[in-house]
């Protein structure tokens, strides 16, 4: 009853600059935080990004000061706005939800299905 649908990856030029989107298609689910995460070949996936219901942001240390996530709760989409992209920035980016089911107090993770964002010299 939900799913996450990510856009916007693709080979950017270092020092350029991307935006991911991802649609949160939810039935009777409030989402509470959406981010980012992004995972390196043959590692886990790390946090990138994260914002919470109330407009909260945590960001990993690598990304601060040049990435941006931001979220339209009306129509629940969540980016990731890239900016002087590095070659480091290479790595398969996922979408990420917490969610709770309407009339539960419990909640669940869901993610998308990862875009590709290379990033060349």
């Amino acid at each position: 009853q939900i799913q996450l649908v990510e856009s916007g990856g693709g080979l950017v030029q270092a020092g350029g600059s991307a935006r991911l989107s991802c649609v949160v298609s939810k039935i009777l689910f409030s989402i509470n935080d959406m981010g980012w995460y992004r995972q390196y070949p043959g590692k886990q996936r790390e946090l990138v990004a994260v914002i919470t219901s109330g407009g909260s942001t945590n960001y990993a240390d690598s990304v601060k000061g040049r990435f941006t996530v931001s979220r339209e709760n009306s129509k629940t989409i969540v980016y990731l706005q890239m900016s002087s992209l590095k070659s480091e920035d290479t790595a398969v980016y996922y979408c990420y939800a917490k969610a709770r089911r309407l009339g539960r107090d419990d909640v669940r993770e869901f993610w998308g299905q990862g875009t590709q964002v290379t990033v060349s010299p």
